[in-house]
């Protein structure tokens, strides 16, 4: 094929319009949603949810076609190739598996499951289907993240031995007796909201390298006494509190490499909501440090100038966020080639919480299972 057969090829699937849907209407959701709205050659035919006024608000805004209660109203419209589900974690498989039997392709809000067991469910769904399971790591797309990964890649950081991966809060539970504190419907507290984010970004950069065991451990100290609450709208249930406030793990890679990964959504530490990566190698290290979400002079490269120690603070961009996992999810969609586009990595990062929380139950360390 011709680089003009390409060319048309491509136009031709932009001009073949993808007709999405959008479950759940939080911040996740709408944040899809804007980021289906900004595509050329993208439809959002339908959006679903509970919240009814800002079904409404949102159908009128964006002049949406068809606005549900029930996401299986919104599954059953003839006119759907794809849907972004993001609801509370209880949610996900149910949802992510009736959309990908139904077949249509399926862009999941993190984590992709509570388990496991149940994300497995999943990704066999989308093998089965044949359709796209994609999972929203947003912060693999920031701007520092894809500077630094490009200085790995060359080599500029030689082997690196030793990583941190942290996100840690002063006052972020995310909302006291809401849907996120609730065990049956979150899956856990910060380790599975938090540190699935920073677990990811620190895996991504360091080239997926196999997780072998992990030591965990978590703390409930602020949340049950009704500490560290940060003003939400989340989907309030009138929950205990029942999942940890702050945890941390030690996690042991594939040819000798360690990840320690620490978390909190409330802790007595300095104001503020930071997180990050720490990287030590073999010939440089780095250090990615956002305090407070800043966009801008976040990443640091550590090497030796003519035997003496520097610093180097590459210029970085601010990146797409969910936007850009969402254009990314539309483009693997046009492109055609499926099979290896079936959310393993959120698998992957589904098991090694499963481990982090048995360990800290068990007060061991635990072995990761091999992937099927």
């Amino acid at each position: 094929m011709t680089s003009d057969d390409l060319a048309a090829a491509s136009d031709a699937a932009v001009q073949t319009p993808l007709r999405v849907g959008v479950i759940g209407l939080g911040f996740a959701g709408q944040a899809a949603l804007r980021g289906y709205l900004a595509l050329p050659g993208v439809e959002v035919v339908g959006i679903a949810g509970l919240e009814t006024d800002r079904l409404k608000q949102l159908g009128e805004e964006h002049n949406i076609p068809h606005l549900f209660e029930r996401y299986e109203d919104l599954l059953a419209l003839d006119e759907l190739d794809a849907v972004s589900v993001a609801t509370p974690t209880k949610l996900h498989a149910p949802i992510s598996i009736a959309a990908l039997e139904s077949g249509r392709h399926v862009l999941c809000e993190k984590p992709l499951a509570r388990s496991g067991a149940e994300a497995e469910e999943i990704v066999n769904a989308a093998v089965k289907a044949g359709r796209v399971l994609k999972v929203i790591f947003n912060h693999r797309e920031r701007g520092d993240v894809a500077v630094l990964k490009q200085q790995i890649d060359a080599g500029q950081l030689g082997r690196v031995y030793y990583a941190k991966a942290r996100w840690l809060r002063r006052n972020g539970i995310p909302g006291l007796g809401s849907w996120f504190t609730n065990r049956e419907l979150a899956g856990g507290g910060p380790l599975i909201d938090l540190g699935v984010h920073i677990l990811d970004m620190a895996l991504y950069l360091l080239g997926e390298p196999k997780v072998l065991t992990v030591t965990a451990s978590t703390f409930a100290e602020l949340g049950p006494r009704g500490l560290g609450g940060s003003t939400s709208s989340k989907l309030q249930v009138g929950s205990a509190y029942e999942v940890e406030d702050l945890a941390t793990a030690f996690i042991r890679l594939e040819g000798g490499g360690t990840l320690l990964v620490e978390t909190s959504w409330a802790s007595f530490r300095k104001p503020g909501d930071d997180f990050g990566v720490t990287l030590y190698g073999t010939d440089g290290g780095a250090e990615i440090a956002v305090e407070n979400y800043a966009p801008e002079d976040t990443l640091r490269i550590y090497t030796d100038v003519a035997g003496v120690p520097a610093e180097v603070r590459p210029a970085t961009q601010r990146g797409g966020g969910h936007s850009a996992v969402v254009s990314e999810f539309v483009d693997i969609i046009r492109a055609g080639d499926w099979s290896s586009h079936v959310g393993r990595d959120a698998l992957t990062r589904a098991r090694i919480i499963d481990a982090c929380y048995a360990s800290a139950l068990e007060g061991r360390e635990v072995a990761i299972t091999d992937a099927p």
